[in-house]
């Protein structure tokens, strides 16, 4: 049989001891975050990430992301120039190949949804 689960309270669950973000651009950022659940063929992963103001590159090249803003407000540059500014109750996808830079105006917290290949 397979159950369901929930997790409640993602604006206060624990993630642990934030860390320096490997790929920040400006301002010493710090973050945290802690994998709720994972699918059985490894597909899915869902968890909560937080980090501290500043400016960092991402990519998507092997999966995509499904992000729902808790807290905080990001603004999002893709690679073509054009940015959007996401705050808490929104929800963004990143999808499979993208690359650009998340500017965090200050302290944030997401919820994520990752979406590998299987293989």
């Amino acid at each position: 049989m397979t159950d369901f689960q929930t997790f409640a309270h993602l604006a206060s669950i624990d993630l642990g001891e934030p860390e320096p973000k490997p790929t920040s651009i400006s301002g010493d950022q710090l973050e945290a975050s802690r994998t709720l659940w994972t699918s059985p063929d490894g597909t899915l992963e869902v968890g909560v990430w937080e980090c501290t103001p500043g400016r960092f590159t991402a990519s998507r090249d092997n999966n995509s992301e499904t992000c729902h803003i808790v807290s905080g407000r990001v603004s999002l540059h893709g690679p073509d120039g054009r940015s959007k500014d996401v705050g808490p109750g929104e929800m963004l996808v990143l999808p499979k190949g993208w690359k650009g830079e998340w500017t965090i105006h200050e302290p944030t917290r997401k919820l994520y949804i990752l979406h590998f290949e299987a293989a």
